[in-house]
């Protein structure tokens, strides 16, 4: 490998390098302690201090240096792994840089031209893999080292490297830590003792920043029931960051592909880097805390102050700008900060050099003036450019003419409405689509009423009238801590719709899509799926006792806009939850609004919730109970299961309190939701559990607690709501309310805000990201235990091999998906279908995985008897094995009897196996999880399992020549290389004779008058067998020949047979085979099996058991 030309002395006291090479203008070295007179206390130290300084030289112990005759300077150029490298980059110097040299007069100009020459090797090298690096020079450097350590395949990305202590017990190793796209490596050498570590990302359970008494801060990962720490980390932050992107990712990207589908920046797993990585955490946590589209990604980040009118001061923050929004938040505790699309931005004015300030006009006549800001000229431009407004004086004169155009246009409008639709080209969708939101329909506000609640919601509605003159209103107001305290004392029942939309950024998705959600209307109604099966069935289940769902206009809203959001995403489809959701959104929005904050709740702000394994859910459900833990330890310390609230407050989460509480109060808990996300909800739950704390302690079962908790939530209610009776009554779930208490739901949220309003969304969002490795695991291991609960049945493989196999299944699964972009491996997994069908194999994976397990080692064709074999276990012939095929096929290879596994060998020479073409091409698989079940065909299928019977010798077909041919070719090969190769051939080669001369006497014994030309044929193959068997130590030394004599005999055969076809049934061939103790004794030989588990595990990973 050619190196960073870099000056180095010679002169050390520890002489580390043996010259082998040398000439005028270079030299080559070899590391002391390598090659031939290596070892020894010498070769110990040198290697320790080679991992420990992180020398090349562990990995590459040559090098090349370049010096000229009249200075003392060595510049080092290349390094080689082997000696064979090396000699070749010196070969090449000599042909190529040698002869050009002698034309230089002055030494420097030499050491120039070389240096410019092997810059240039380099650069020319690493044009495209190493462009994105931050130090490509050492970033080779270590990617040589990593290749050489973990001998991982060639494929593998190496995305950054740190220096590290990993701890054995209560002995740390000093090492390096190698992150690459699919596993995490350690590396470490001291005096001897090598550490060598791999773990992939996708079996680590628990990845966390720790501290104790021995660490003061290190990382903790637990895999294989096995915890690892690594501390001595000089960025551990950003070391920790790294880690959990990389185990996100592969998380994502095999386990949970309904997520992994919106990561297009992390689509190609061959494309990511440390930098790639880091700018994906940070666009996350951007559209995360400013709610915009997936599809933003943050580009730019300007420290500024921004002049906030309502406080007449400068706030300092952040300017964060996307490709579509222009956002601003405060980093002095003011917790103020404004979104701005571009589509909003009307100029910007000319820069002030001397505040360094620009001022963004938007429409509704405001302006935002950013000053102290250090690159201002280059933002202004850049916002320009982005918004498409012209920087020139005339752009003044031709914006007015523009804006005059436009207000005209408008007035025409207003009074010719009809041309609007003529306009634009729109279909007149209003018989499609409801354009009111439910609750303006079935309870319209009574203006003249005065009654106190309706004055107390006038009141409300003035509160916040004040505060949108002051902070604005609309997608560019201003968020502040004032914004919170007036959703926490409850939002009016005409702005609920509006303020939904703004605080989740639904209101951005619909501006930017017009007319996409009648489309989807269009396309999806009159579809027939399983989504809309289930939708139908949910449809009169969504507040079945409200009156805007007693009708046949609330029924049809909510039909269409679940069936829209089922075609939009047909990954989620329909999950149960989202019926009742989406009510509630329909009483307050219009229909295309309601849409569009489903879309904003199921995939951002709720993610991974509405799948079909609410692995969301679940994770939230973790980080309650972390919270729990945290906030409550009294309920803990009476409670040491919390499990119980898991369980209890899913519902909470999947319907945002509503299944739970009256719905004029859920709404307010919605009302928070929007604006504080899921930490809205943790509060509120937490204030629940607080607030029935000496309840929940004495109870004495979790029947009693369940019975304490929903007590609770029926006395809850909103003494400020203005709904009629009748609706408050028909959203409660329990109308018998026994209890003499009563909890306002504003006191409620309020306390909650109060004691636990310091959780804050990036920790929360940190504990997701923690937990979810548990959740996605624990799911996981349920699915092993219930396959293997299964298979043991079928097998004599005990628990713990069972588990060695499942994970060698699971990983050759994963192989292939590791280092392409659209794996077909990746479509077969579907967690979705039953536990045998979530991990498959195709023929490449499980041809691959055989020659790891299959018990005879030195079989020299594996790849036809592993096709056979694919194809005589695949027994639906859909092109894929589960684990149980794979399993009970092993089984008789490695447990079976003599007879059982000559009866499987016997098998393989026969239609379905051995008739296909020889191609290697297995039938696609069918497309899985989408349509409709066919429950007749499953029926049907388990039908036939039932009676199934036991299959017997007599009811094999005969095998026939060729298959004959074939079977003793078979033979031959698995006894190859066989220490008792000798005698075993011997032994095949009677029986093929004697089984050939049994079928000639039986065939003249039915013929009698036939010509005796007719037993020519199989007078011919005997003749072959009979050769063999006279000769046996020629079929020892040139095991090919048994392949000649069966061809050639077969060949010559070949015009005769048809005439005269023959054939042997199984109990012949087995009653032959009996015979010979030496095949018996083969056959029935013990496998080890720990062993050759151990043996798959290792060299699984290596490259070549991968091709």
């Amino acid at each position: 490998m050619w190196l960073k030309p870099e000056e180095i002395l010679l002169k050390n006291a520890f002489k580390l390098w043996v010259t082998e090479k040398d000439n005028e203008y270079f030299v080559l070295q070899r590391r002391r302690g390598y090659g031939e007179g290596g070892g020894g206390l010498t070769g110990l130290l040198v290697g320790t201090l080679d991992t420990v300084l992180d020398s090349t030289s562990k990995v590459a112990p040559y090098r090349i240096l370049h010096h000229t005759p009249d200075s003392q300077v060595y510049w080092s150029i290349a390094c080689g792994v082997t000696k064979e490298e090396i000699v070749q980059h010196w070969d090449w110097l000599q042909q190529n840089i040698m002869r050009t040299l002698s034309v230089f007069d002055s030494s420097e100009d030499i050491t120039s031209f070389v240096q410019g020459k092997i810059r240039g090797l380099i650069a020319e090298e690493g044009k495209t893999s190493l462009v994105l690096e931050d130090d490509p020079e050492k970033f080779r450097e270590a990617l040589l080292r990593f290749e050489k350590w973990f001998e991982l395949p060639p494929e593998e990305k190496l995305v950054t490297y740190y220096s590290c202590s990993y701890w054995r017990g209560k002995v740390p190793c000093q090492g390096w830590l190698y992150l690459s796209t699919n596993f995490l490596c350690f590396y470490s050498y001291l005096l001897g003792s090598e550490v060598k570590l791999v773990i992939s990302w996708d079996e680590i359970w628990r990845l966390e920043k720790t501290s104790n008494v021995i660490l003061t801060e290190s990382i903790h990962v637990l895999a294989h029931r096995e915890d690892h720490y690594f501390s001595m980390l000089l960025h551990l932050n950003e070391t920790f960051l790294i880690m959990e992107q990389l185990a996100d990712y592969s998380i994502k990207r095999l386990f949970d592909k309904e997520a992994f589908q919106r990561e297009p920046a992390l689509s190609d797993p061959l494309q990511i880097t440390k930098r790639g990585l880091e700018a994906h955490a940070k666009s996350e946590q951007f559209r995360t805390f400013f709610r915009l589209p997936r599809e933003e990604n943050l580009l730019e980040v300007h420290e500024s102050f921004l002049w906030v009118p309502f406080s007449h001061f400068n706030t300092l923050g952040k300017i964060c700008l996307s490709e579509n929004y222009l956002c601003f938040a405060s980093q002095d505790g003011s917790q103020c900060h404004i979104i701005i699309p571009m589509r909003e931005v009307v100029n910007v004015e000319k820069p002030d050099s001397s505040s360094r300030a620009l001022t963004v006009c938007v429409r509704g006549k405001r302006a935002l003036r950013f000053s102290e800001v250090r690159d201002y000229q280059r933002l202004a431009n850049t916002i320009r450019s982005r918004c498409g407004i012209s920087a020139s004086p005339q752009h003044s004169a031709s914006s007015e003419a523009i804006r005059g155009e436009c207000q005209s246009l408008i007035n025409h409008f207003e009074d010719n409405p009809e041309d609007v639709t003529l306009m634009v080209g729109q279909k007149d969708s209003s018989k499609a689509v409801s354009t009111e939101a439910l609750m303006t329909v079935f309870h319209p506000q009574d203006v003249e009423n005065l009654d106190p609640k309706m004055l107390k919601e006038k009141m409300k509605e003035q509160s916040w009238n004040i505060h949108f003159s002051e902070y604005g209103r609309g997608t560019s107001m201003f968020f502040t801590r004032k914004t919170r305290d007036l959703i926490v004392r409850g939002v009016p029942e005409a702005l609920r719709g509006e303020l939904w939309m703004l605080f989740s950024g639904a209101v951005n998705d619909m501006a930017t899509h017009p007319g996409y959600y009648t489309e989807l209307v269009e396309q999806s109604l009159g579809t027939s799926t399983l989504a809309t099966d289930e939708i139908e069935r949910d449809l009169h289940r969504s507040l079945p006792e409200h009156p805007a769902f007693q009708s046949d206009t609330g029924i049809s809203a909510l039909r269409r806009v679940l069936t829209a959001y089922a075609s939009r995403n047909p990954k989620i489809g329909y999950c149960q939850a989202m019926n009742i959701l989406t009510s509630v959104l329909l009483l307050y929005a219009k229909e295309e609004e309601a849409f569009w904050l489903l879309v904003a709740v199921c995939e951002r702000m709720l993610p991974d919730y509405f799948n079909r394994r609410i692995i969301g859910a679940l994770v939230d459900q973790a980080v309650f109970e972390d919270l729990i833990r945290e906030n409550l330890p009294q309920l803990v310390e009476h409670m040491t299961d919390l499990s119980f609230f898991s369980s209890v407050s899913l519902s909470w989460f999947l319907t945002l309190f509503i299944s739970v509480l009256p719905i004029e109060s859920a709404v307010n808990v919605v009302d928070c939701f929007f604006y504080d996300g899921i930490k809205a909800i943790l509060q509120l739950g937490l204030a629940v559990l607080d607030y029935n704390m000496e309840a929940l302690i004495s109870c004495h079962d979790d029947a009693e607690a369940v019975t304490i908790l929903n007590k609770f939530f029926d006395s809850v209610t909103n003494k400020d709501s203005p709904l009629p009776p009748t609706v408050q009554q028909a959203s409660v779930g329990n109308n018998d309310k026994s209890s003499h208490f009563s909890v306002d739901i504003s006191e409620l949220i309020r306390e909650a805000y109060e004691k636990y309003g310091n959780i804050r969304s990036e920790e929360v969002e940190s504990s997701r990201k923690r937990n979810k490795l548990h959740v996605i695991q624990t799911l996981e291991d349920t699915t092993k235990q219930n396959v293997i609960r299964v298979v043991s049945q079928e097998v004599r493989f005990n628990a713990s091999q069972l588990d060695e196999l499942y994970n060698l299944f699971k990983r050759q699964h994963f192989l292939c998906c590791y280092w392409t972009i659209k794996s077909p491996a990746l479509l077969h997994h579907d967690p979705s279908l039953a536990y045998l069908e979530q991990y498959q194999l195709g023929f490449q994976q499980f041809s691959v995985l055989f020659s790891l397990l299959e018990p005879w080692a030195f079989c020299s064709v594996k790849s036809a008897l592993s096709l056979w074999m694919f194809r005589l276990i695949d027994e639906n012939q859909d092109g894929l094995i589960n684990f149980k095929e794979f399993c009970c096929a092993l089984d008789i290879l490695y447990c079976g009897s003599f007879t059982n596994k000559l009866k499987f060998l016997f098998k393989l020479h026969l239609p379905p196996a051995f008739d296909l073409p020889e191609d290697g091409v297995i039938r696609k698989s069918p497309e899985r999880g989408r349509g409709k079940v066919d429950l007749q065909a499953y029926l049907k299928q388990w039908q036939n399992e039932i009676l199934k019977k036991e299959e017997t010798i007599k009811d094999l077909p005969r095998i026939n020549q060729t298959q004959f041919i074939q079977f003793s070719k078979t033979m031959y090969n698995i006894f190859h290389g066989d220490p008792e190769e000798e005698s075993l051939y011997r032994a095949v080669a009677h029986v093929t004779s004697l089984l050939l001369r049994m079928e000639e006497v039986g065939r003249r014994l039915q013929e009698p008058s036939s010509p005796p030309e007719s037993a020519k044929p199989a007078n011919a193959a005997a003749a072959a067998a009979a050769e063999e068997e006279s000769s046996p130590e020629e079929a020892s030394t040139t095991p090919e020949s048994s392949y000649t004599s069966g061809s050639h005999s077969s060949q010559d055969a070949g015009p005769d047979l048809s005439e005269t076809e023959w054939s042997f049934s199984f109990e012949q061939v087995l009653a032959s085979l009996l015979n010979e103790p030496a095949i018996v004794s083969f056959f029935e030989r013990p496998v080890d099996v720990h062993a050759k588990l151990g043996h798959a595990k290792v060299a699984q990973l290596k490259p070549k058991a991968n091709k």
